[in-house]
């Protein structure tokens, strides 16, 4: 099949290829709901030392800039409570962790999880996280740019490969929660 954003190899469609997802990501395709078929998440499969920016857009597709989003793990902190979430913003954005992020989670701080706290509680590699597959209790926060797109290129739960969404399928995630400016310049 032809991927429907960027330059890519190999593309299949998710439920196809579950046996190539890390576990969490292959169960939440597996059960997948809502008014997007599972059969339009496709896995595009990319070389892991291409992940960079730069090198990553000049393999696949400089167009890909303005249609990828990074799915990063932040931590509010109310009291003695902490609470993780996932952010889905466009790739040219950054979260607006101490705004945006701060009054969604109701805590007085918020700052991106440890490396180590990202990878153990989502069971995904670091560079690779994508908001398919996360603990069932998280907030999803998305930026509403994200949704607006056809497709938006994100990870596949491991550096080796991606997912490409359609859009309005973030929104439907598990405890998704759309924001406008939760991705600023």
């Amino acid at each position: 099949m032809r991927a429907p954003i960027g330059h890519f190899d190999n593309a299949t469609p998710a439920p196809d290829c579950l046996d190539t997802l890390i576990r969490p990501v292959a169960d939440a395709v597996r059960h997948w709901r809502g008014s997007v078929p599972a059969d339009q998440i496709v896995y595009v499969d990319t070389e892991p030392e291409w992940a960079d920016t730069a090198t990553f857009l000049e393999h696949y597709g400089p167009e890909l800039l303005d249609q990828s989003a990074n799915c990063v793990v932040v931590a509010g902190k109310r009291g003695g409570e902490a609470t993780l979430a996932a952010c889905v913003v466009l790739s040219a954005t950054r979260v607006d962790v101490n705004g945006a992020v701060r009054r969604q989670l109701g805590a007085r701080k918020a700052s991106f999880a440890s490396m180590d706290t990202a990878t153990g509680e989502t069971g995904m590699e670091y560079g690779g996280i994508t908001p398919i597959g996360l603990p069932a209790d998280w907030p999803v926060l998305v930026d509403s740019a994200v949704v607006d797109l056809p497709y938006v290129l994100v990870g596949s739960g491991r550096r080796r490969g991606k997912l490409l969404v359609p859009g309005k399928a973030f929104a439907e995630l598990p405890n998704a929660v759309v924001l406008e400016g939760l991705g600023v310049a």
